[in-house]
Parts: C-alpha cells; sequence; structure tokens
C-alpha cells in the first residue's frame, strides 16, 4: 500500500505519455440573467460535443459583480435558476466536480465560461 501511495505521489501533476493538454474554450455571455444561463447551458452541451472523448474536463465559470448588480436591483430573481444551472452542469453532463465559480469584483460581460480539459 505505501508503494501505491509513493507511486500516486510521484505521478501526480505529470502528464501522461500521450495525453495532450489544450488550449481552454472560453465564452462570455450577457444579457438578462435567465438568458445567459440557458445560452451557458446550451453552448457547454456543444463545447462537449466538439471536444469529444477527453481523459480529464473542469469548467470554470467567472460571474461579474459590476454587471450582476443592476440586473438584482432591476429585479431579476437570480435563485432557484442558478441552483438548477449548476445542478444541471454537473449531474446531467458527467462532470466530475461541480464547475468552479469566481466572482470577480470588475466590470465586464456578466459570465465567462472557461472550459479546460486533456485528450
Amino acid at each position: 500500500m505505501k508503494r501505491a501511495h509513493e507511486r500516486e505521489r510521484r505521478t501526480r501533476g505529470k502528464r501522461i505519455p500521450g495525453e495532450r493538454v489544450e488550449a481552454p474554450l472560453v465564452w462570455t455571455f450577457d444579457g438578462p440573467f435567465a438568458t445567459c444561463l440557458q445560452d451557458m447551458e446550451d453552448t457547454f452541451r456543444r463545447a462537449i460535443v466538439q471536444v469529444g472523448d477527453v481523459s480529464k474536463i473542469a469548467v470554470q465559470i467567472d460571474l461579474s459583480l459590476p454587471a450582476l448588480k443592476p440586473r438584482v436591483e432591476a429585479g431579476e430573481a437570480i435563485q432557484p435558476a442558478w441552483g438548477h444551472f449548476v445542478d444541471r452542469l454537473s449531474q446531467r453532463y458527467g462532470l466530475p466536480a461541480r464547475p468552479r465559480v469566481r466572482h470577480l469584483k470588475v466590470a465586464g460581460p456578466l459570465a465567462t465560461m472557461v472550459i479546460a480539459y486533456r485528450s
């Protein structure tokens, strides 16, 4: 058991021969919050088809808080749509982990989705 642990520790972070790390796919979304969520899910679904069978995949979503604030002040609902969206991405598409979400304090598009993968 100790040998397996040592072997795992030595190989962690190292690339497996024949495995390629591709450039990440990046999209930005702006507009009503519910529409952005629908567009992100549709884009994610299309990206999964585009990249095909991959050994590892990670999803990150950056939310611009300055872009979100006027939408909330105008009465747009964030929940439960956001929770359902994250659950669908995690469960329906078989992601190994929930998408990582970063809350940015800089102005920009409402959401940026980054998909990184290894083939």
